[in-house]
């Protein structure tokens, strides 16, 4: 199969920062990805005042877009640099605390309170730190994870989201063949037995 080639690929957490120190971040889009406008209403659900999460956040212009319209926003991202300037391109204001259950973890929340943004590995995260959300905004994140680590990635989803959760996935078609990835490949019927 497509995925096979590339099921032995890992990308380590320094390639990613060293990814966000030389600006090669070619994944992060300045005008915010249109199917999350397209499918909004999906997301919503005809709801108020969601928290929504964020895995692999980046710097996504997202966030204060979904936050500016009255709903929480919490992500994590590896890279303290995509955090801060997250904050600083869009001008707001923000304060920095230690996350007492994660060694090394900081959490950068925004003064008005509707964004936080934790700063370590995704896996370090569970329900008791972060809460559970409403709604998941996965945009590159099931793509850049590692194939061997997609299993524990699921996982860890399911156990941070509600029942009635809405859970929106971009995933990229291409020959694995021809791309190492990231993005990887995941096939729709991985993403079948991952989530369910």
């Amino acid at each position: 199969s497509d995925a096979e080639s590339q099921k032995e690929r890992v990308v380590t957490e320094e390639e990613w920062l060293q990814k966000w120190e030389m600006d090669n971040i070619g994944f992060h889009k300045e005008q915010g990805h249109p199917l999350l406008q397209k499918y909004l209403d999906v997301l919503l659900n005809g709801r108020s005042g969601l928290r929504i999460f964020f895995p692999l956040c980046g710097k996504a212009v997202e966030m204060k877009w979904l936050a500016d319209m009255g709903h929480n926003v919490v992500g994590v991202e590896v890279s303290e640099q995509a955090v801060k300037e997250f904050f600083s391109e869009h001008s707001l204001p923000y304060c920095e605390e230690p996350v007492p259950e994660i060694s090394g973890a900081k959490m950068f929340q925004s003064t008005s309170g509707n964004i936080s943004l934790y700063c370590c590995s995704i896996y370090d995260l569970s329900s008791s730190i972060v809460g559970k959300f409403d709604g998941v905004w996965d945009r590159g994140a099931l793509v850049a994870v590692n194939p061997c680590d997609r299993q524990r990635y699921a996982s860890l989803m399911i156990n941070l989201v509600e029942k009635n959760s809405s859970y929106l996935l971009v995933t990229v078609l291409y020959d694995a063949n021809k791309h190492k990835g990231p993005p990887f490949y995941v096939p729709e019927s991985e993403i079948k037995s991952l989530f369910g």
